[in-house]
């Protein structure tokens, strides 16, 4: 059966205490709203309306890539019902319309489309879940049938001093899946007698039970986390944490090795070879791709990066847009920038920096470097200090150095130039001019010294 989908993103998020509209909080490095819309993508729907209200340009603008994605927009905001009908406005009739918050970033795509799979032209679906305590959630009424008759909100049980609804612990998710064109005509029928004055969404269920709709209820397999909504810091940080937790665990039962699940950081998508060991406080951004047997050292940032089979990457290492050899050796920390690109066996030592540069095989640099804008042959070693001077203060030069040169300590290779293949450069040497391949080539000041020289004394006041 077609599925439309309407996410309900309008809200202020208040208690957020941020000017950020609360559907754009990072979780896991992605809007809340992104990891709603990644759950509903899955279902393949063939309309995905999301509707806006506070910071409505901020949203759209977050999300103008998608072009799979329309946006409604809610003025003014008058409840969870007026919100359904601006977003049910653009769908079609004759399918179904699936309904969720753009704050509930742990919704399995599972559970939607288990949900989704009991609607139709007579059957409302609808998500309920089993808690502990359920103050503040609508209860979820049934009759002596136990059949779903209605939603009661926690504040109006309240103001109508309902123990009996208040002790039920069966509460209302707010994802329900209903026959689009009877969802419409129900809509324009709400009134808003309530304590809030708005118009409930949840209104709707009473009055598909007195239609004669069939109402199925499902239950979400990850229990009340996979339903849990944002409304402030405490429960982001909260939801963060049962993310991470559920990342790792993946990873695990994957075969990676984590020192301490509960200390690492997934803010993309990690792939992981067999034999994957990681230290604790890693944190992975992007797309990044680990082969078999690497091992990560503690307290690195790898962002948008590949990683070959045997590397080791030591304690400490920034790496962003990178692509890594196999058997290379990495830090402790280096740093490799967008557009660095190391083959086989290459070593990259304490407080080395490559930026946009290709180093071959077996090429070292250990410490204390920078290469920027380089291509590096097989077998160079990078002296301490050495540096390549590779921006004229208006634009990027390249330097080249051939295979099996040696750059001495506390060198500039002074782009564009090239360093021939089997040539030494001299330490403290600046280059400015290309070398033939196998010379020396040193570039230094003349070394001069004064017998008994004393140095300034300071004068007294």
């Amino acid at each position: 059966m077609d599925i439309s989908v309407i996410v309900l993103a309008a809200g202020k998020g208040t208690r957020m205490k941020s000017r950020l509209p609360k559907v754009l909080q990072p979780l896991a490095g992605r809007p809340l709203l992104a990891h709603s819309l990644a759950a509903v993508a899955a279902l393949k729907p063939s309309k995905t309306v999301v509707v806006v209200g506070h910071g409505a340009d901020e949203v759209k603008a977050a999300f103008s890539s998608r072009g799979d994605l329309e946006f409604a927009l809610q003025s003014p905001q008058n409840g969870t019902g007026h919100a359904t009908a601006v977003g049910i406005a653009p769908i079609a009739d004759g399918g179904i319309t699936l309904i969720l918050s753009g704050d509930t970033p742990l919704i399995q795509p599972k559970t939607l489309s288990k949900l989704s799979a009991l609607a139709n032209e007579k059957t409302f679906a609808l998500l309920t879940c089993h808690v502990a305590d359920p103050t503040g959630y609508g209860r979820i009424v049934r009759n002596d049938a136990g059949e779903v008759v209605k939603i009661v909100e926690h504040k109006d049980a309240l103001a109508a001093n309902d123990q009996a609804t208040l002790a039920i612990h069966e509460m209302n998710t707010a994802i329900m899946c209903a026959p689009t064109a009877w969802l419409r005509r129900a809509l324009t029928k709400l009134e808003p007698k309530n304590a809030q004055g708005e118009l409930y969404l949840t209104d709707v269920i009473a009055m598909a039970a007195v239609d004669g709709l069939k109402i199925a209820t499902t239950q979400p397999d990850g229990g009340e986390t996979e339903i849990a909504g944002v409304n402030d810091k405490i429960q982001l940080a909260a939801l963060e944490c049962a993310f991470q937790h559920q990342q790792a665990e993946a990873l695990m039962r994957d075969g990676v090795t984590l020192i301490d699940p509960h200390r690492i950081d997934i803010r993309g998508t990690l792939s992981c070879g067999s034999d994957v060991e990681i230290d604790v406080n890693c944190v992975f951004e992007g797309e990044v791709t680990l082969g078999d047997n690497v091992r990560i050292g503690a307290n690195c940032v790898i962002k948008d990066a590949t990683i070959a089979a045997n590397a080791v990457i030591h304690p400490m290492c920034h790496i962003d847009g990178a692509t890594v050899g196999e058997s290379a050796i990495i830090g402790p920390f280096a740093r490799l920038r967008p557009g660095a690109a190391l083959a086989e066996a290459v070593h990259i030592g304490n407080f080395v920096e490559v930026k946009n540069s290709t180093l071959a095989k077996g090429a070292k640099a250990n410490h204390l470097a920078y290469l920027g804008d380089a291509t590096v042959g097989e077998r160079v070693n990078y002296g301490a200090g050495a540096i390549t001077a590779n921006y004229d203060g208006a634009n990027k030069h390249r330097t080249i150095i051939e295979a099996d040169v040696h750059v001495g300590s506390n060198c500039v290779l002074v782009a564009p130039v090239t360093i021939g293949a089997g040539g030494t450069v001299g330490g403290g040497s600046t280059i400015t001019k290309s070398t033939e391949p196998g010379a020396l080539t040193v570039a230094r000041g003349k070394q001069l010294s004064i017998p008994n020289w004393k140095r300034p004394l300071k004068t007294s006041k």
